[in-house]
């Protein structure tokens, strides 16, 4: 029996995480990946006929890729075969929620009803949290059985434990990296990192760049143990998470911030470091209520912490046997088996 093809369409880039790690799962599931990356989003079906594009068994429209739905839903019909989208954020959700003041009432609905008739289109929606599949099927009106959770993970070959980088002087780094957005939540860490100004043996690292990193900067000001960095490469990001000993993930207070499980926190908790971020219903029950490995706050609460980063440093053998649950926090809930498992399932409903 020939393996089962899927062809990939839409502009998406294939070095995103995201799409590294589903492409990576969907080949040990002996899938055949076909991409077609039409020259314009919207003239994808005409270019896909005139190039001759051959029918595969499914057609996977990739994260962020929502203006590729419609030409791919129309190649889909053409040839009889299913269509699975894997949206990774709502643009309605981002573009509003997010900058609740930036649009009228009435425009927010023309961008949420659009969106909506796209999501309905497919035959099945991808969601990487609950809480994204809630806000498809509640806000997007998608239907229930179309939907599909499949974590994002991380690649695990690249982000995996190491023995511990001592560092001289007993000194502490806190480590954040991002791309210093509003769900981030920077400004509360630089304002955490200075009311432990008094902890000289504490380095707080802010690494990465982004709208919000002048504004951070700027409150860091006169701050010596506040420190910012480069955008690292990927493959060198590892290597940097190893060298810190506490990762912060984001402490936003939007509702799209209580939505998501970042990147940083797959990876952080692959390579065994502690993760500290704020609490959100989008994480499974089991890891709420975990004691180690991942510790949660209230966002937007620099006060919040400043505390859980104190009990950690005070305390810095608590460190190391919270790392060792970090990693097990991974494996029991977003491992690569779980993931291609998550995708199996997928693909059991559409066959």
């Amino acid at each position: 029996m020939k393996n089962r093809s899927i062809l990939w369409w839409g502009r998406f880039d294939k070095n995103y995480s995201r799409n590294r790690i589903i492409r990576q799962s969907l080949k040990s599931l002996n899938y055949q990946l076909i991409d077609f990356i039409p020259l314009i989003s919207e003239f994808g079906f005409a270019e896909a006929v005139l190039r001759n594009i051959k029918k595969t068994d499914f057609v996977w429209v990739p994260c962020f890729r929502q203006r590729d739905i419609a030409s791919a839903h129309k190649w889909c019909i053409k040839h009889n075969i299913k269509l699975i989208i894997d949206p990774l954020i709502s643009s309605w959700d981002k573009r509003v929620n997010e900058k609740s003041n930036a649009f009228s009432q009435s425009y927010a609905n023309k961008i949420k009803q659009r969106e909506s008739a796209l999501f309905n289109k497919a035959d099945i929606i991808i969601s990487d949290t609950s809480k994204h599949s809630e806000l498809f099927i509640k806000d997007l009106l998608v239907k229930k059985n179309k939907v599909r959770t499949v974590f994002v993970g991380t690649e695990e070959s690249i982000f995996m434990p190491r023995k511990t980088i001592r560092k001289p002087n007993n000194t502490i780094e806190i480590l954040f990296y991002g791309s210093f957005i509003s769900l981030q939540g920077t400004q509360v860490i630089v304002n955490a990192a200075k009311k432990m100004a008094s902890r000289s043996n504490i380095k707080w690292t802010l690494l990465g760049n982004g709208p919000d990193l002048l504004i951070c900067k700027k409150l860091a000001e006169a701050s010596p143990h506040i420190f910012f960095e480069d955008k690292v490469d990927y493959l060198k990001l590892p290597e940097r998470i190893h060298k810190a000993d506490i990762l912060l993930g984001i402490f936003g207070d939007s509702k799209k911030a209580s939505n998501v499980i970042p990147n940083k926190v797959y990876q952080a908790l692959a390579c065994g470091k502690t993760v500290i971020t704020r609490s959100s219903m989008a994480y499974p029950t089991n890891i709420r209520n975990a004691k180690n490995g991942i510790i949660f706050i209230n966002p937007n609460n620099p006060e919040a912490l400043k505390n859980a980063v104190q009990r950690l440093v005070n305390n810095p053998k608590s460190i190391q046997i919270s790392n060792v649950s970090a990693r097990a926090i991974y494996d029991k809930n977003f491992s690569q088996t779980i993931i291609i498992n998550q995708l199996q399932k997928v693909f059991s409903t559409v066959s």
